[in-house]
């Protein structure tokens, strides 16, 4: 490790990271945005997947002031975050074929809709299957993860297939296979994991192309505010009464 603090060269890695993306998946951002808006426009409905540490920048975009009403969480349970007991059975779930099957099954999800699907590695049978069914439903899969892992590790998916093989768009967030940004010789591994900095950029900046998109349709975005400032709580009623067809975080 070079010269400088580990934070610093944390905060170095990860502001090359971004740098990276927003300009080489200016394009795919601008694709995406539009995509969004387009289902938005139509009457769709929009949700948002990751498994485990990926759960986190779909989590960020729904019920967020200043962020799109429109926008679900289709949780899958066991594997949306560490708080299941123990944690591993998270990263356990993900393997497990026939899974992503059983949670659209149940779900909203209808043809017509948009579905974004985080996964860092896109080589588990969660997030390949999901895109693979989500697709064979009619609804349009934006796939976030990070390229490299499909030339650098192996699917496990019974396809051989990653997440990035069955997308209509995919974001690719840059992340070096391992996530984890930072060496040193006194420590054995590396550490300081930046996918989750880089890929809640990348939803966010996908949010903002797409509530742009749609005031420039003469649509007004279904945006929510802080409930924290004043007039907020009255704002969001509106929305929410508005699109409650669409909104399911709240039923």
């Amino acid at each position: 490790m070079s010269d400088g603090t580990p934070a610093d060269l944390f905060f170095d890695a990860a502001i090359n990271l971004l740098h990276r993306v927003r300009e080489e998946e200016a394009e795919a951002i601008a694709a995406a945005g539009t995509l969004l808006a387009d289902t938005v426009a139509a009457g769709g409905r929009l949700f948002a997947f990751g498994a485990g540490h990926s759960s986190l920048a779909a989590q960020d975009v729904v019920y967020r002031a200043g962020g799109l009403a429109l926008m679900n969480l289709l949780a899958v349970p066991g594997v949306v975050g560490v708080d299941v007991t123990p944690a591993t059975l998270g990263s356990a779930l993900e393997r497990v074929d026939g899974l992503a099957s059983a949670v659209l099954d149940s779900s909203p999800l209808r043809a017509g809709d948009a579905l974004v699907i985080i996964s860092l590695s896109g080589r588990n049978a969660l997030p390949v299957e999901m895109a693979v069914n989500a697709r064979a439903l009619g609804v349009k899969v934006i796939g976030v993860t990070s390229v490299a892992y499909a030339t650098e590790t192996t699917s496990r998916h019974s396809s051989g297939t990653f997440l990035k093989d069955h997308c209509d768009l995919v974001l690719d967030s840059k992340i070096a296979v391992g996530d984890a940004e930072l060496t040193l010789d006194t420590i054995p591994a590396p550490f300081a994991p930046a996918s989750t900095v880089v890929t809640a950029a990348l939803m966010q900046a996908v949010m903002a192309t797409t509530a742009a998109a749609l005031a420039d349709r003469g649509i007004e975005p279904p945006l929510l505010r802080s409930g924290n400032v004043d007039g907020g709580h009255e704002w969001n009623g509106r929305v929410m009464r508005e699109y409650g067809d669409r909104i399911f975080y709240r039923r």
